[in-house]
């Protein structure tokens, strides 16, 4: 299938000149290009046209999961028809194994999967093994160990309607596959048999496959709803792939086995020559354990630690990865590159520094640093074709590209922030950066506008904020430390006009997008590093950009190289904008977003934001079954959303609902009031 790109926006300002002098460039084989796209300009709908016009399979790689959220819907927007898949670390909560030898204390690998991402992760290894008109959009887990995509492919199960298979057989093969028999409800990657009928939940898929196995045959192929049991279709094909992408078929597991055990006896003879008889005994046991998991079920824990051996890969190799899964022509989108490039050099360091303790302490083989994250020139070797995207691409990416691509002209009119400098001490009757601050916000605010002001810590954000709301005004902080669903309720709150102020450490946040801002306040802005460097502060900038009031105060003693730079840039945009719009007789106009666009950008669908903020608080008198059985069904959509953070406060309270109906007596069971309020 060709990409099939369904808006009814057409390319604006120096889009079309971006979309045309991309595609000739990854046309014409340039191997690095960048597109320098100012925020609001907007560069998703350019990568959209780009792969459209090219036809090839993408890869878009973002820097953590939320972005990598809000990319894969507005993706999907753009493309209904094909597959726009979404994969990232599947784990809710994730402690590696390590070792800290100063203490003597080993800590066991801890994680909680997310199903959900878990079976979004086989859909994009699927659907890049069966169909070319394939987005996937990931974050740096691209780089991280995967199953081989050549076992991963021939593990499959083909079934056919009338075709010849028993139901042994296919009992058979999917126990190969590492599917789980079970006689009770079915989970992904689990199995039942009921006489002649056999379910299968595909890793994958969200329905059951029902087979009606007669003697030798497969007299009827259906799909079913998991939790209705109602009909969905009839079929005469359904294809199965393995339960898990690190598996390993039973031959190759005998001759992994074998060379597992001659390492270890290698192992073992280094340990005892240098006397390290703890560690030789802690290594025997824990491998010898595995080895006999590996022998029986064809699976143990931690069972990526043998990766090098299972699939026989030579040592020091590197091993398997998303970008395995795709065809040679792909092409890689990096987006806001300038944090996310640094972000997958910087993995597998991180990793070997853990491994070579867990190796030299008897935990682990030493092929166990195989099972590693790909290096900075090994990820470069294996994606044909780069363009890394970004408002301010960093050093890197100015260096390496063939080509840079700008787009600074936003399809609105508006035009970059004046900025403007202002001490930060006192000086000559001067007043210092907080006395002027208020001044300048008092002024903002009775205009109607509302204001971003950033700090250097946490705790300057904190008493600055306290500071304002004992001045009178209407304020609120933000740092790391803020949950995810209280950062929505705050910016939404600010978007309404409850705060008129947030104070934060890093409000980039790139993607953010609140139109309200006509003032950004840098305080200390010459104090040189990463929050004042002239990336940040061009991002920060930038924050003032969709309101055509905007403006940036930077409250500095003196002016610094990054201070000059990124004025400098902002200047030329400016005047580039200007004249844009002065040919073609535009006249800027804010940004008009509705309230619930801010959940959407943050990963949760408009129609779903009153849920995550808890504005519908009223009791709710239906019996309990059915309340938890509708807000299963919200967390069931919520996750296939890809609004995770909305599925997990779904899932609590449906703990508490539970473990509440479970106690309740006979007479009020049915009728307990629900209060959805969160804390």
């Amino acid at each position: 299938m060709d990409f099939k790109l369904i808006s009814k926006h057409q390319p604006k300002g120096d889009q079309p000149q971006a979309i045309e002098a991309l595609t000739d460039g990854l046309r014409s084989g340039l191997r690095h290009q960048t597109l320098l796209g100012i925020t609001g300009s907007g560069k998703t709908f350019t990568m959209a046209n780009v792969i459209r016009n090219l036809g090839r399979p993408a890869l878009v790689i973002a820097h953590n999961k939320t972005l990598a959220a809000q990319l894969c819907n507005e993706f999907r927007g753009l493309f209904p028809e094909n597959a726009v898949e979404y994969f990232v670390s599947y784990y809710d909560y994730y402690q590696p194994e390590a070792y800290l030898p100063t203490s003597d204390t080993y800590i066991e690998k801890e994680a909680t999967i997310n199903q959900e991402i878990d079976r979004l992760r086989h859909r994009a290894t699927q659907s890049l093994l069966t169909r070319r008109d394939v987005i996937i959009v990931s974050s740096v887990s691209c780089i991280y160990g995967l199953g081989a995509p050549k076992t991963y492919e021939q593990m499959h199960l083909r079934l056919l309607r009338g075709g010849e298979f028993s139901r042994t057989a296919v009992m058979r093969q999917l126990v190969q596959m590492q599917y789980q028999r079970t006689t009770s409800d079915l989970e992904r990657g689990e199995f039942r048999v009921q006489g002649n009928v056999v379910e299968i939940r595909p890793a994958a898929e969200e329905f059951v496959i029902r087979l009606d196995v007669r003697g030798d045959y497969v007299a009827d192929l259906t799909l079913i709803d998991p939790v209705s049991r109602k009909r969905l279709s009839r079929e005469d094909e359904a294809w199965v792939f393995p339960a898990k992408h690190f598996i390993t078929p039973g031959p190759e597991r005998e001759r992994a086995a074998i060379a597992i055990r001659a390492e270890l006896e290698e192992q073992l003879e280094v340990f005892r020559r240098t006397g390290k008889l703890l560690e030789a005994e802690r290594l025997e046991r824990r491998t010898n354990f595995d080895l006999a998991m590996l022998e029986e079920i064809g699976y143990c824990n931690g069972i990526e630690n043998y990766s090098r051996h299972l699939s026989g890969r030579a040592p020091g190799e590197p091993p398997d990865t998303l970008l395995s899964y795709f065809p040679d022509d792909f092409v890689c989108f990096i987006d806001e590159s300038h944090v996310t490039v640094s972000q997958l050099e910087g993995m597998h360091n991180g990793d070997a520094a853990r491994k070579r303790n867990l190796i030299d302490y008897g935990f682990r083989l030493p092929s166990a640093a195989d099972n590693r994250p790909l290096k900075s020139d090994e990820f470069r070797a294996r994606v044909p074709q780069l363009v890394y995207v970004s408002a301010t691409p960093a050093d890197y990416e100015r260096q390496v590209s063939e080509q840079i691509v700008e787009q600074v002209i936003r399809p609105t009119g508006l035009i970059d922030p004046k900025v403007t400098v202002l001490p930060a001490s006192e000086a000559d009757g001067q007043p210092g950066q907080v006395d002027d601050l208020m001044v300048r916000l008092r002024t903002c605010i009775e205009a109607g506008g509302r204001a971003l002001v950033t700090t250097l810590t946490k705790k300057m954000a904190e008493d600055l904020d306290e500071y304002l709301r004992e001045g009178g005004f209407r304020a609120a902080y933000l740092h790391s430390d803020v949950k995810t669903v209280d950062r929505i309720r705050i910016l939404t709150e600010f978007r309404r006009g409850t705060h008129d102020i947030i104070v934060g450490v890093n409000l980039l946040r790139e993607g953010l997008d609140l139109p309200e801002v006509t003032l950004v306040a840098i305080m200390d802005a010459d104090r040189e590093g990463f929050l004042r460097s002239e990336t940040s502060l061009i991002q920060t900038i930038g924050r003032a950009a969709r309101n055509v009031l905007g403006e940036v105060i930077l409250y500095a003693d003196q002016i610094t190289g990054s201070m000059r730079r990124a004025m400098q840039e902002t200047d030329r945009r400016r005047e580039k904008q200007i004249k844009y719009n002065t040919e073609h007789g535009i006249t800027p106009q804010t940004i008009s977003k509705e309230i619930g666009d801010l959940a959407a950008g943050l990963g949760f669908s408009d129609e779903r934001v009153a849920a995550v903020l808890g504005l519908e608080l009223k009791a709710d008198d239906r019996p309990i079954e059915e309340i938890i059985s509708d807000k299963e069904r919200q967390m069931r959509e919520a996750a296939k959303n890809l609004e995770f953070e909305l599925a997990t406060v779904l899932r609590d309270e449906i703990i508490v609902l539970k473990q509440g109906l479970k106690s309740s007596n006979a007479k009020s069971r049915g009728r307990r009031p629900l209060i959805t309020k969160k804390k």
